[in-house]
């Protein structure tokens, strides 16, 4: 069996390789302009994911934004991508790789390990001046893999409820420090954010380019942030479970793996209103 890629992949490396591309681009305020600018334009051979349709479970209303998929549904939309168990995937977007993260994610989640993010995005493979193509391309439908989750891979809202208790866990917030602390929310119904979180906006991960930071930078950021607490104790929160995986990838690529995904986050957290919160900078 050949060895996990490293998370990370370069244009000029990503234009040499086998692999099955996939276009995550999106916009959460116009939830089909990512369809739209991969129509536009994308790289060679891309597949898109929609954030809602592919990428996402059915909102309830108590469930948050962005609940996960059903296995059986992500393995399906899988194989009528073209992509089987040994299938190398690289994921992209326009947005600092937020929502490529989320495709990363969840297909570790299911057991695929040979998933990479294009360091970034769409923007660093224009930079490069490698070919565009705006025909969507038709793959042949494969096999998909068994439909089995890892769920030690995530925490559910119970978890986090009796983790207010317990702090055997640090759950870290990958929103903008506005929103964590309350100020200027204009997404969910409450704001703040869950009591005893640290607050690592998933921006921070990146350069004034909009690549990931080194991953020695990475590691020192990172382990400011942790303190004492060991990486696989750590739950990764945002919004609704998006940012948060961008936030996974980078303490992957620091080699601090381990954390933990708590897919509902703020805005099914904010959704009781008996579930407590807090407000104000973090300490």
């Amino acid at each position: 069996m050949q060895p996990d890629p490293a998370p990370l992949v370069s244009p000029q490396e990503l234009q040499h390789l086998d692999v099955r591309v996939v276009d995550c681009s999106h916009d959460l305020t116009d939830p089909q302009a990512g369809t739209a600018e991969f129509l536009r334009g994308h790289v060679p051979g891309a597949v898109h994911a929609h954030l809602d349709q592919d990428l996402s479970g059915t909102p309830t209303g108590r469930n948050g934004r962005h609940p996960l998929p059903s296995p059986q549904a992500f393995a399906a939309w899988l194989g009528r991508q073209g992509i089987g168990p040994d299938t190398q995937v690289v994921a992209y977007d326009r947005a600092g790789g937020m929502y490529a993260a989320r495709l990363w994610w969840l297909l570790r989640w299911v057991g695929h390990e040979r998933a990479r993010v294009l360091d970034g995005g769409w923007q660093a493979w224009l930079q490069a001046g490698l070919p565009v193509q705006t025909e969507v391309q038709a793959w042949p439908a494969a096999a998909p893999a068994a439909a089995r989750a890892d769920d030690a891979r995530c925490v559910d809202v119970q978890q986090v409820l009796a983790n207010l208790q317990t702090r055997q866990a640090l759950v870290v917030d990958a929103r903008g420090a506005g929103r964590f602390a309350g100020i200027g929310e204009t997404i969910d119904p409450r704001a703040g954010h869950i009591p005893g979180a640290k607050n690592r906006p998933y921006t921070d991960n990146l350069d004034a380019s909009g690549r990931f930071k080194p991953a020695d930078e990475l590691t020192r950021e990172w382990r400011a942030v942790l303190g004492d607490t060991p990486s696989h104790a750590v739950i990764a929160q945002c919004g609704s479970g998006v940012t948060a995986c961008h936030n996974l990838l980078a303490m992957e690529i620091a080699g601090l793996p381990g954390a933990r995904l708590y897919p509902g986050s703020w805005s099914e957290w904010c959704s009781d209103p008996q579930r407590p919160i807090r407000t104000g900078p973090q300490p």
